[in-house]
């Protein structure tokens, strides 16, 4: 039996240190701090300063903007897993007068309710939230320049509804709930609404000049759960650990799969930049990989937390700047630099324990029209459909319990696979949502759909 490597290679930690000190430099940043996490554990955390004496570490506070909104996501999903609403129920079901009209629970989430960005009057993150004590401050007159489910627009205020949606449905503060369901369960004692010591000040780089200037820290009262939550790289590695894997004293890793699912309709720029929202959680392409997290911005601080899924290594960074450091840009290539240099160590293959006969008849070269296409019995007891060469439609289909199965990815994502029979129980064709896969291209025994020509294949001459 192999043993895990538990700890990183000295030529990692070096490159991992190399590019937050990079990043810290030339971002001018007062200070960085970053974490790395593989397979659910910590295994690297990094600091860089322009203090002299002791770098801040992964216990120190800094504020996290809207990494704050999957925290508020994943108290939603807990209600929903509960049964106590529908991701597809209108807001205003629970919320009524809230002016939320007819934005669904689900589109909040993905920021496609179609509300304005920001909260109207005054810079909502630089003045007190005494003065917008209700959420008809919060949304305003003009709350919802697009019609709900049609547009991906980022929205601040809609996240300040789902905060105010978990109080209705808890009876108690967002922050009491959050406190009670998802902090203490995971053990994120270092997370909180306000600052506790020690904590970084938050600070505006002059763009011209090598000076700084101090950022006011307000308490964002109803837009709390949009961003107002402080914590640390330690605990933000836990939580990372937690969207990867699940933990079922707070949401199931199948719950967190579903936050992963893009739900939002992608626009041209998003497009191109391979970028796309599920519910609660930023998902984009980058360097070939489906990094999945959030990242955070308040007058003072930058944030991100991205998680590699293929690689299961995910990282943290947190800076206490306005602007000038791309955050997103460092974690990801700190996730980058581990998969690279120490890529993840698969686990060794193992048969079945045992397999349905009924099954392992499906498996071999099946045939859509002239297309070939292969039919696997995985070692998860799923079957894989998939072209014999070049691109094209595949999934994985898992089994119903009657015979049949249920697509789980792209084209074939729930879409129903039969096995079709002939009277003496042979299998005549696959049927997978109407579509035929014969044995042979256009196998003339089969059912096949407008029929064989009689005289079969032939050659021209």
């Amino acid at each position: 039996m192999t043993t895990p490597q538990e700890e990183l290679l000295p030529g990692t930690r070096r490159a991992l240190l190399h590019r937050i000190a990079v990043a810290q430099a030339e971002g001018r940043a007062p200070s960085l701090v970053a974490a790395v996490v593989r397979d659910g554990r910590a295994v690297w955390h990094g600091a860089r300063t322009s203090v002299d004496g002791h770098a801040p570490d992964e216990n120190v506070q800094y504020r996290i903007g809207s990494i704050t909104k999957t925290f508020t996501a994943v108290l939603v999903l807990r209600l929903r897993d509960e049964g106590a609403l529908d991701l597809e129920d209108p807001v205003e079901k629970h919320l009524p007068g809230s002016g939320a009209g007819k934005a669904t629970v689900a589109q909040l989430l993905a920021h496609t309710g179609g509300f304005a960005a920001e909260s109207p009057g005054p810079w909502w993150e630089r003045t007190p939230g005494t003065l917008r004590p209700g959420l008809a401050d919060v949304l305003g007159d003009q709350a919802a320049p697009f019609p709900a489910g049609r547009r991906h627009h980022y929205s601040n205020p809609g996240y300040s509804l789902l905060g105010a949606l978990v109080e209705e449905l808890r009876g108690a503060s967002w922050e009491g709930v959050l406190r009670r369901e998802v902090l203490e369960p995971l053990g994120l004692d270092r997370t909180s609404v306000r600052s506790q010591a020690p904590a970084a000040g938050g600070w505006a780089v002059h763009p011209w000049a090598d000076v700084l200037l101090p950022e006011p820290v307000e308490d964002f009262g109803r837009m709390a759960p949009a961003g107002q939550l402080w914590s640390t790289t330690g605990d933000l590695a836990r939580f990372a650990a937690f969207l990867a894997r699940g933990d079922d004293r707070v949401l199931r890793a199948e719950t967190l799969r579903e936050m992963w699912t893009p739900a939002a309709p992608a626009g041209l720029p998003d497009v191109a930049d391979a970028a796309t929202y599920g519910l609660g959680l930023q998902i984009q392409h980058r360097d070939g990989r489906l990094l999945v997290g959030h990242s955070g911005s308040v007058p003072g601080f930058l944030a991100t937390l991205t998680i590699g899924v293929a690689d299961d290594v995910a990282a943290v960074v947190l800076a206490n700047c306005t602007s000038g450091l791309l955050t997103s840009q460092v974690a990801a290539d700190l996730v980058r630099i581990v998969a690279e240099a120490e890529p993840r160590i698969p686990e060794p293959w193992r048969p079945l324990r045992k397999v349905d006969p009924a099954d392992l008849e499906l498996a071999g070269q099946w045939h859509w029209g002239t297309s070939p296409f292969a039919l696997r019995v995985t070692a998860d007891g799923m079957l894989s459909l998939g072209p014999v060469t070049g691109g094209g439609r595949s999934s994985r289909f898992v089994a119903n319990g009657d015979g049949t199965w249920t697509g789980l990815e792209g084209y074939y994502a729930g879409e129903l696979l039969r096995a079709v029979r002939r009277p003496d129980g042979s299998v005549d064709h696959l049927d997978l949502g109407s579509f035929v896969f014969t044995r042979q291209p256009y196998d003339e025994r089969a059912a096949v759909p407008g029929g064989v020509d009689p005289e079969g294949w032939r050659g021209i001459g």
